[in-house]
């Protein structure tokens, strides 16, 4: 029997992971490794999340198999936050699907909408699902930048242009994971305008819709009138509400996207335990201070990351959105490459960060740094930085 499997030849290894094991490896050994690699919140969700999933899992009726697409409750809060958060109606019907975390959702959309030799426009440096998902399906991915300059456009029309077959769908994600560059709305009227001009799909990943900071508040593309013709936009609980490990997430907008997802998804899962689709109702319709306080908390530690690792030789960008700053490579490390950046860092100073190379060919010669450790634990990373970059200069 041959083990050259179709999907598994297209994917290289994980090459986050490699970093991982060299963490979990010290760990094991009695290391205090301070941990900005992997984008895990480290607080708990709110108690009224809790409880409810509690409450609801002592139900000896809550226990069999839910829906795919989610019980009609989530389904109406997630449209209700719709309508608070971005002024967008949304049909809970027909225009709104639970997804077992955005991640889960926009695999299963590029299997429900994709097929072999299509070619699929994502932005590179990418959070990997963004393009493995395509590839998985058998699509073929052109990159186009991450940065929201003119660029981007030009390399769309060069796109449309120049590709045979012409691409039928295109990703895009602000605030970016992992760059944290973030849009405005225009910038979604312009792609809005262009993507109908082009009978080009859009799946917008907004996963990081309530961590921004500065009193700026992201956008969505939905806000833009029309634009549930040609886009849909995923989004989850793992940041807002830090439920990570609950795996919910929600597709919203075009209704032929939507009916397509959900469609693929009753083939493939029953649907998140009932217990946490009844606290994820809880999250969305209870008190949203909460959110304001995680946002808060990510905005202070991000002001102690800037400021303490530049002080420590290495200055960082001080990112207006999500979990991460998207930093170069230190003075004197550039020609190391990310990757083995990366592990050195782990070895000599404690520190896990994820290598830029991991997003793609354009993330090269940056690491994402998450704000994941409390204050006092940033500060000690940047001690341990320092050290590193006086010692290890040059090598």
């Amino acid at each position: 029997m041959s083990d050259e499997f179709y999907r598994i030849k297209r994917m290289p290894p994980y090459v986050i992971a490699e970093v991982n094991a060299m963490r979990h490896a010290a760990r094991q050994a009695g290391r205090d490794i301070i941990d900005l690699g992997m984008g895990n919140p480290d607080q708990p969700p709110p108690q009224h999340v809790i409880d409810k999933l509690c409450e609801v899992a002592a139900k000896p009726t809550a226990h069999g198999y839910s829906q795919s697409k989610g019980i009609p409750g989530l389904r109406k809060a997630q449209a209700n936050y719709y309508g608070r958060r971005f002024n967008v109606d949304l049909d809970p019907e027909r225009e709104v699907v639970v997804t077992m975390g955005s991640k889960e959702g926009l695999s299963s959309m590029a299997t429900a909408i994709s097929a072999p030799g299509d070619v699929i426009l994502a932005p590179s440096p990418a959070y990997p699902i963004h393009t493995y998902g395509f590839i998985i399906a058998g699509a073929t991915i052109r990159s186009v930048p991450t940065t929201p300059d003119e660029r981007y456009w030009k390399a769309l029309d060069n796109a449309m242009a120049y590709t045979v077959p012409r691409p039928t769908v295109l990703v895009v994600n602000y605030p970016s994971n992992p760059t944290a560059e973030t849009v405005d709305l225009a910038f979604y009227e312009r792609l809005v305008d262009w993507a109908r001009e082009n009978k080009v799909w859009v799946l917008s990943d907004l996963a990081y819709s309530e961590l921004y900071y500065d009193g700026k508040p992201t956008r969505s593309i939905l806000e833009v009138p029309g634009a549930k013709d040609v886009a849909v936009e995923f989004t989850s609980m793992s940041k807002t509400f830090s439920m990570a490990g609950w795996r919910i997430g929600f597709c919203v907008g075009n209704r032929e996207l939507v009916a397509a997802l959900t469609r693929v998804k009753s083939y493939l899962d029953y649907g998140a335990f009932t217990p946490i689709q009844a606290a994820a109702c809880a999250a969305l319709n209870g008190p949203q201070d909460v959110v304001e306080q995680n946002r808060l908390r990510y905005q202070n530690r991000r002001d102690v990351m800037v400021e303490s690792f530049t002080r420590a030789g290495w200055p960082i960008p001080n990112p207006p959105a999500s979990m991460f700053t998207w930093a170069k490579l230190p003075p004197g490390f550039e020609e190391m490459g990310s990757l083995e950046f990366s592990k050195q860092l782990l070895e000599h100073a404690g520190v896990a960060v994820a290598a830029g190379v991991g997003f793609g060919e354009e993330g090269e010669g940056f690491v994402r740094i998450a704000m994941v450790e409390n204050e006092q634990r940033i500060r000690q990373a940047a001690r341990n930085v320092k050290r590193f970059l006086a010692e290890h200069a040059g090598g």
